[in-house]
């Protein structure tokens, strides 16, 4: 079955195969170094001084310590499909008091709306963007919407899991404080581990936090990192290798710039694949996702009706997600893609568009 996924996706063989090795103590010599590399190397693709930190979770663990160390009371989520959504809800289970700033889906949040409805709550300590919803295939222009969030002091939390890996985030030079992704998805591992940039702004705000809890406190990771380069609890040992690996990967094949060419080029190519079949994208043009596509459900079909022909071919694409299910489906652009991958897929969407 060839992945074109929302994640978990497809892994390189060389990413797999560092899996594989036996395992050690999270509190030896070995794991420290192994730590120590791979936050750097994060830390190098971010364009960051900050810490970043290995939780062993999935994308929604990081968002939800985001919420528990950062906002005490108020919080502004910027929602455009269902993981902008899904912000509020982990934010409003948390206790906290969320004010929505919500455009029709398809549409992006613009620096204009988000201005508009800071002026309108400036007691908000904190908004929450995400920066690629993977829901609606959509991707908002962070950069701007961090430096309207920033001119009103307010911490800024992203949700980068469909897009961290696969276009660029300047953490520092974008002002941001929390920023999150998953490893299942543009990097291209197995599911389990969430990577998390952490400004300093955002320690010192944790540093007053109560009722945070305890697994996910920044300044418990903090303090291991810093005392002895580890976790407070067992970390994903695999994936990490893994990230390391695919780090490595990286910067071996010409870098994070030559990265995110490759996914602009395989998104363009199934764009155009798409089009050429009489389909079209559900987002308003201009914002489209580099790193998944939804799509229109041709008339007479369903998405879930795509979905089944496809995978009956063997590609598993992603069904429509929550109010789009019926409508669309989803073609992801993550993991480990060959060009001849696009081609076959293409091919087989075109004859279950004729069946």
């Amino acid at each position: 079955m060839k992945l074109f996924t929302a994640g978990p996706v497809a892994c390189r063989p060389e990413v797999l195969q560092e899996m594989s090795k036996q395992m050690f103590s999270h509190r030896s010599k070995e794991y420290q170094a192994l730590q120590k590399e791979t936050v750097e190397r994060m830390q190098k693709f971010l364009e960051t001084k900050s810490h970043v930190f290995l939780f062993p979770s999935s994308g929604s663990g990081a968002m939800e310590a985001s919420i528990r160390n950062c906002v005490e009371k108020k919080v502004l989520c910027c929602i455009c499909g269902e993981f902008g959504e899904r912000y509020a809800k982990i934010a409003e289970a948390n206790g906290k008091e969320v004010v929505k700033l919500e455009v029709e889906l398809g549409k992006p949040i613009t620096p204009e709306l988000l201005d508009e409805k800071l002026k309108h709550h400036p007691d908000v300590e904190a908004v929450t963007i995400t920066h690629n919803e993977t829901s609606v295939g959509l991707i908002n222009p962070l950069k701007e919407l961090a430096k309207v969030a920033k001119e009103r002091e307010k911490l800024v939390l992203v949700d980068a899991v469909s897009s961290m890996g696969g276009t660029d985030i300047k953490f520092d030079a974008w002002g941001l404080d929390v920023c999150f992704t998953s490893s299942q998805k543009c990097f291209g591992l197995p599911p389990g581990l969430a990577i998390v940039a952490v400004s300093q702004l955002a320690l010192e705000r944790s540093e007053k936090a109560v009722n945070k809890g305890w697994y996910f406190d920044f300044k418990l990771f903090e303090a291991n990192h810093l005392k002895r380069l580890s976790t407070p609890m067992t970390p994903a040992i695999p994936q990490i290798l893994a990230l390391r690996k695919e780090l490595e990967i990286i910067e071996n094949e010409g870098g994070k710039e030559r990265r995110f060419e490759l996914y602009q080029r395989r998104m363009r190519r199934i764009r155009e694949g798409i089009e050429s079949l009489g389909l079209s994208l559900f987002p308003e043009p201009g914002y489209e996702s580099p790193t998944i596509a939804c799509v229109n459900a041709p008339l007479g079909k369903t998405g879930d009706q795509i979905y089944e022909a496809m995978r009956a071919k063997g590609f598993e694409l992603a069904r429509g997600y929550g109010r789009l299910r019926e409508k669309t489906f989803r073609i992801g652009n993550m993991g480990y893609i060959t060009m001849s991958d696009i081609e076959e897929m293409l091919s087989a969407l075109k004859e279950v568009l004729s069946s």
